[in-house]
């Protein structure tokens, strides 16, 4: 018996994957990794696989990156976690300032969550106890887009759009209002990205106007809905969602957990709409994949509705024991540092036109209906039929024929139903982007063949 399969064995025995159907795994092997090394995973046995998804989209300077661990290694010998209620350390501090510099102007204030389902509960928990401490009460109602993801919490889930959660979990769930998304992916022929995002606003600005006595805040994923199939819309809209929520009198909350720290282009998706949200939450590569953290950011405005006179029991009442702890930010702030002295975002935007090219061929793929891009973000959408549009059952699960050949040839692609896609880390090359499209060419291949 190889090592790995002494490792399978062992975790079979003891352990309950996420995201997972338990039984998948008495025919399809699961993969124990020894190391890692920038884009590269090794298992026991020495296989290596390109990390072609960032490890869930958080690794984005590569594996045990020298500069991150050397950060955390220094931290580990001055403070490993002190609690941040009465208590602050030097790292969150310098954290909160750097986040508040680089985000858009008004948000002020830092409130940290242990991961990014807590950190939307913290969002749309603030929201809603703001319009309590102004005498709102009736403004309770949470507002999204169809389609949407925004975690597994029961909170996250009922602002989300997974059929699979929602119809599981049903009668745990807040009520929210689902309005249709500007998703561009079902757009009519001719018609732009631009043209179809503002003509699906008009669903959104009715339920505005319809609900916004009710409504404490619309929250979204600004310009791409990650697990919802990377499907993509154009800037437009979250300028005309801040122009009506300021109208009506609604909170924005973006999204940002998958989104932020360069992955569509711009530091911060938003940024490309010009707009500064009530609420931004952070996550998943803001520690560069290394440690769980959140940050809600939010303006002076949300703050001063808090602050008060302890008798008057304004407070906010949220609380995390590993909130702002040390060794997260300080792997957080060597990944800012990163950014700030490496030029990330304009290399990057070299490596997504490598991404563009290498699967500009795929465009004609008798079964692919769309190759579609922002940024450091890549899907494939396969199809049964690509002059319709007509998916493959999902019960048929060709995405996982897409995966199995992908591992085969050593790298690590795990497609979303019938979605392909790709979000490596920005430490790629233009010759492993190539090399990536290449197995998935084939991959494809295999999967939609009959």
């Amino acid at each position: 018996m190889s090592l790995n399969d002494q490792w399978m064995q062992r975790d079979l025995n003891v352990l309950w994957h996420p995201c997972t159907q338990m039984k998948d795994h008495e025919s399809l092997p699961i993969v124990p990794i020894r190391r890692a090394e920038g884009i590269w995973l090794e298992d026991f046995d020495g296989n290596r696989y390109l990390d072609a998804v960032s490890s869930w989209w958080t690794n984005i300077f590569g594996h045990c990156n020298p500069r991150i661990n050397e950060r955390i290694k220094q931290q580990l010998d001055q403070l490993e976690h002190v609690m941040l209620a009465g208590f602050s350390h030097a790292p969150v501090i310098e954290l909160s300032e750097r986040l508040v510099a680089m985000t858009p102007a008004g948000l002020d204030r830092v409130f940290y969550a242990d991961n990014g389902s807590s950190g939307i509960e913290v969002a749309l928990k603030m929201s809603h106890h703001y319009w309590l401490n102004h005498d709102q009460p009736h403004k309770k109602r949470f507002a999204t887009i169809t389609n949407g993801y925004h975690g597994e919490t029961l909170a996250t889930l009922a602002v989300g759009d997974v059929a699979l959660y929602t119809e599981t979990y049903k009668a745990l769930l807040m009520d929210c209002i689902k309005v249709p998304s500007p998703d561009c992916y079902h757009r009519p022929e001719g018609v732009s990205w631009e043209a179809h995002s503002r003509l699906m606003f008009e669903h959104m600005r009715q339920t505005l106007e319809q609900h916004h006595h009710e409504l404490s805040a619309v929250i979204l994923e600004p310009l791409v809905q990650g697990a919802g199939g990377m499907r993509m819309y154009h800037p437009v809209y979250l300028t005309l969602l801040r122009e009506a929520c300021d109208h009506y009198g609604v909170h924005l909350i973006l999204d940002e957990i998958a989104m932020g720290f360069g992955r569509t282009g711009t530091m911060f998706a938003c940024e490309q709409a010009h707009i500064t949200p009530d609420f931004i939450v952070l996550s998943k590569a803001l520690t560069g994949g290394y440690l769980p953290m959140a940050a809600i950011l939010t303006t002076d405005q949300v703050y001063q509705a808090f602050y008060a006179e302890y008798d008057t029991m304004r407070a906010f009442l949220h609380s995390h024991t590993y909130t702002g702890n040390p060794l997260a930010c300080a792997a957080a702030l060597a990944t800012l540092d990163i950014f700030a002295e490496d030029n990330v975002i304009e290399k990057n935007k070299v490596l997504a036109q490598h991404m563009a090219d290498a699967t500009a061929h795929l465009h004609e793929h008798p079964h692919v209906a769309e190759v579609r891009q922002t940024g450091m973000i890549l899907a494939i959408e396969m199809v049964k039929d690509k002059a319709t549009k007509e998916p493959f059952a999902w019960q048929e699960r060709r995405g996982l024929k897409v995966y199995e050949y992908a591992m085969s040839q050593g790298a690590l692609l795990r497609p979303l139903g019938n979605v392909v896609y790709f979000i490596p880390p920005y430490v790629i090359t233009p010759e492993q982007i190539h090399w990536l499209a290449e197995v998935a060419t084939t991959g494809i291949d295999i999967a939609t063949r009959d």
